[in-house]
């Protein structure tokens, strides 16, 4: 089947390398004409600009759209003028799907087909596949199934579901037309927004246990400073790797982000080229809005989207005036953190 793919960075690069591999024809275009070039020499089909990349797909065109979410409405407008009715357009990133719905209405007025698709699996997805949840008509879906059957990883090696056979679909392939137009977005929402409570989990334990030889530390006995009533329990100096990986065999927190950590931990067990400011794309701040608006309580979610702020610094005026109260109404002073 032949697609176009409109950016080609850490994910839109690497799904077109999977098309390839079976036999897909791929038409690509990015700002980057050294990307390009790269994908060309491996057997895409290069453009110079998006005038040249609409002219090159057979139609009805299949255009999937691998670009950042505040970059999809210009993208839209830019190439919408040039589409004919009967093509179908992809927005295979991590757009807000009220805007998936708005845009799928506004498209199809016009006799062009608008698909939302969440796509999980990062750099490792040309490999193992990709996790693709999708939304939109259900036509130009089943048009699409050869390119959601290649993308995605498979059955594999993954033990079945007990009675998964008896149900039948493409779940388990790993792709799955999760509804209407924004349904697809919306879970992927949603797993990005899971995705942050996860992570911040394996973080916030690990940094427990970093600190289990606490005991072992010289403590300032002061009017600031909380006394640590029993030093003894908290002389262990763990092996942050070693856990992570005994963990991984058989543990019920196994996890591929284990993996990953184990990983991480295997490389440089300080860490130390990383700054530890995390960021966030919107999925998890559209989780917890869609939790809000359904009454729906999602604490643990919350506070690992709140983490992150924290972590590049939102929370440093917060914390300064909260020291200036103590001072004002105590006379405390500010004790130095060495971290």
């Amino acid at each position: 089947m032949q697609i176009g793919m409109i950016g080609l960075g850490r994910m839109g690069a690497n799904m077109v390398r999977r098309l390839l591999k079976e036999d897909h024809q791929c038409v690509v275009f990015d700002k980057s004409s050294e990307t390009v070039g790269l994908l060309t020499q491996e057997g895409a089909i290069g453009t110079s600009s998006l005038a040249d990349f609409v002219e090159k797909p057979h139609k009805p065109r299949v255009i999937w759209m691998m670009v950042p979410a505040a970059l999809v409405e210009q993208l839209i407008a830019d190439i919408l003028p040039l589409l004919d009715p009967g093509d179908i357009l992809v927005d295979g990133g991590n757009s807000y799907y009220v805007d998936d719905m708005r845009r799928a209405t506004e498209l199809a007025a016009k006799g062009v087909h608008y698909l939302d698709c969440g796509t999980s699996g990062g750099i490792m997805g040309l490999e193992r596949g990709y996790c693709l949840m999708i939304g939109g008509p259900s036509d130009a879906v089943k048009h699409l199934d050869p390119v959601f059957k290649t993308l995605a990883p498979g059955i594999g090696d993954i033990p079945r579901t007990p009675g998964r056979e008896k149900l039948g679909g493409t779940a388990e392939h790993g792709y799955l037309h999760c509804g209407p137009s924004g349904a697809g977005h919306f879970v992927k929402m949603v797993h990005n927004g899971i995705e942050h409570g996860l992570m911040a989990s394996y973080a916030e334990g690990m940094n427990i246990l970093k600190h289990a030889n606490v005991g072992n530390s010289d403590r300032i006995a002061d009017a600031e400073t909380t006394p640590l009533r029993n030093p003894e329990a908290f002389q262990f100096d763990l092996d942050l790797g070693d856990i992570a990986e005994v963990w991984r065999r058989g543990s019920v927190i196994s996890s591929w982000l284990l993996d990953l950590t184990a990983t991480s931990l295997s490389k440089d067990p300080t860490l130390a080229a990383f700054g530890g400011s995390v960021s966030d794309s919107g999925e998890g701040r559209w989780t917890i809005k869609a939790a809000i608006d359904e009454n729906v309580p999602a604490p643990v979610l919350s506070t690992a989207l709140y983490a992150r702020f924290s972590s590049r610094g939102e929370a440093d005026f917060a914390d300064r005036l909260t020291s200036s109260m103590r001072f004002e109404f105590g006379g405390h002073l500010e004790k130095s953190t060495d971290r």
